[in-house]
């Protein structure tokens, strides 16, 4: 049996059962002396800079009290147990892209192109990634994470700025994700729960916007709520959600396996080569036999006026134009990534349409508009790069944790070149599949209007597309959550380095507040 004597402390520690090399977290005493240990060994390599630059000077002397405490729940509630901070929490840096706008982008700009953005988005992030990977391999990384690297390697006033654009960052990503969870509930989950209503056929954006506003601020408040309680339920849930992602991605891959051989039964009504909104009727079909008789559908009702059939005045491209339906799955052998190799951009208000169906092309009536699929913005190859590119920025998530990292230097270069692998690989095998699997009406379709206002991807799934749509939303709320966690740990290091004043309150931790506001740990002050 081994054992060793701390000299700090004086006492001794056997080597049974307590292998500090084998914990990858810090607890509270091991952050404290880490970084003393950096302050005294990194010192001597600013001697020269501290005669030239005495502002450098005063940010090195603060290190200390930067670096004081760890990153993790010790910021936020004191850390309950030494076990909390070792625990390693999942980062989840699959975000709402993957399950909401992927299919979607993959129908706008093709096979090729959507590999050309995965690729261009993915090799910004690797290289990102190579460069944090060689700052964190020339020194210790107590708190503080990429911003703590940045300011340390190009000085402070750069990292400030690049601090600051990184914060604003996070932030708005936990919008985005907050967004997307709330699209998810109103759109798949519980549609009922709209509170706001399209009074005509083209008004159903300005509703959504409207809806989407009161549950993101409801949700955002719920979220702030939980992160302000403590990070430690944060770190609870981060499990399950990462859970939940990895399940909905296997359940994509396993549908379209499935797809090969049982394809699943979502068809889609045309119009000609036009695609319908399936919800607003129930047949695809322009008359129905009732009776032993045939009737009118309520898709004929849809377009013509009452009447006789016969005389019925109806639209004239419904008129003109047969009714069909297609397989919106038609599945991996089915020879469709042909049809969806190459791009097809849309602009805003243009029907969706399938190249390749006879079609009649007359004007139609314009009241009968929302009766299709139309695109609801003007894309382009840089609007989609815009729209991916936060997906693939995720990776900083192991990298703003280094203060609860017992060996950063080792730990952020494998964790994070091996996330941002492992995520490439995921979203160019899903550019893949879903433009082999998938019809592509159904991959420009953003909202699954076309398939019964299901979520898109959600039809590839297998068994079931609740699967995706619940993993999906358990995702983004994980993701939005993580956001605002790193966010406000990021604004307090840009403070405590006090490069821009009016910062300076958000530098505090929990021991200053306390004492500002003449409290003890007993209590106030008497």
């Amino acid at each position: 049996m081994l054992t060793h004597r701390d000299s700090s402390s004086g006492t001794q520690n056997t080597g049974h059962g307590n292998h500090k090399e084998d914990r990858p977290f810090l607890n509270s005493a091991d952050a404290a002396s880490k970084n003393n240990d950096f302050y005294d060994r990194n010192l001597a390599l600013f001697e020269e800079e501290l005669d030239i630059r005495p502002k450098v000077s005063s940010l090195l002397s603060r290190l200390v009290s930067y670096t004081n405490i760890t990153q993790g729940a010790k910021e936020h509630e004191e850390e309950e147990s030494a076990g909390a901070s070792r625990r390693k929490t999942p980062k989840n840096i699959f975000g709402v892209i993957l399950f909401l706008r992927l299919t979607w982008i993959v129908g706008m700009a093709g096979i090729m192109q959507s590999l050309l953005i995965v690729l261009m988005c993915c090799s910004c992030t690797m290289l990102t990634a190579i460069s944090m990977s060689a700052i964190a391999t020339n020194g210790v990384v107590p708190a503080g994470g990429a911003y703590f690297m940045i300011s340390r390697s190009l000085g402070p006033e750069f990292g400030g700025a690049v601090g600051l654009c990184f914060y604003l960052g996070t932030t708005f990503a936990s919008a985005m994700y907050i967004l997307g969870a709330v699209e998810i509930f109103l759109k798949y989950l519980v549609p009922q729960a709209a509170i706001f209503h399209a009074t005509d056929s083209l008004g159903g954006d300005s509703a959504m916007l409207n809806n989407m506003r009161v549950y993101g601020s409801i949700c955002l408040s719920l979220m702030a709520v939980v992160v302000f309680v403590g990070v430690k339920y944060v770190n609870k849930l981060a499990s399950l959600f990462l859970a939940c992602v990895i399940i909905s991605i296997v359940s994509i891959y396993a549908g379209a396996l499935k797809s090969m051989t049982h394809p699943p039964e979502f068809t889609v009504c045309m119009l000609g080569n036009r695609t319908l909104v399936r919800d607003r009727f129930d047949v695809c079909a322009k008359t129905v036999t009732k009776d032993n008789m045939t009737v009118p559908s309520q898709l004929w009702e849809r377009f013509c006026l009452p009447g006789n059939m016969s005389s019925a005045q109806c639209d004239d491209y419904f008129l003109q134009n047969n009714v069909t339906e297609i397989q919106g799955i038609p599945g991996l052998g089915s020879g469709i990534i042909k049809e969806n190799m190459w791009g097809d951009y849309q602009r805003k208000g243009e029907i969706l349409e399938k190249v390749g169906l006879e079609s009649v092309e007359v004007h139609g009536a314009t009241d009968n508009f929302g009766m299709y699929v139309s695109a609801d913005i003007a894309t382009s190859f840089t609007l989609l790069v815009g729209i991916f590119f936060p997906s693939a920025t995720g990776i900083m998530a192991g990298s703003n944790r280094s203060g609860d990292l017992r060996d950063a230097q080792k730990s952020i270069p494998v964790g994070t070149i091996l996330a941002i692998t492992t995520t490439s690989l995921v979203y160019i095998s899903s550019v893949v599949l879903f433009g082999s699997c998938i019809e592509g009406v159904v991959l420009r379709d953003k909202f699954g209007d076309a398939v019964h206002k299901t979520l898109v991807v959600g039809t590839l799934s297998w068994p079931s597309p609740w699967v995706i749509v619940i993993g999906s939303f358990f995702s983004t709320v994980g993701a939005g959550l993580q956001s605002l966690t790193g966010a406000p740990r990021l604004l307090q290091a840009i403070a405590k380095d006090n490069i821009i004043p009016f910062l300076r309150v958000f530098g505090h931790g929990k021991g200053q507040w306390r004492a500002n506001m003449g409290l003890t740990a007993d209590g106030p002050h008497r």
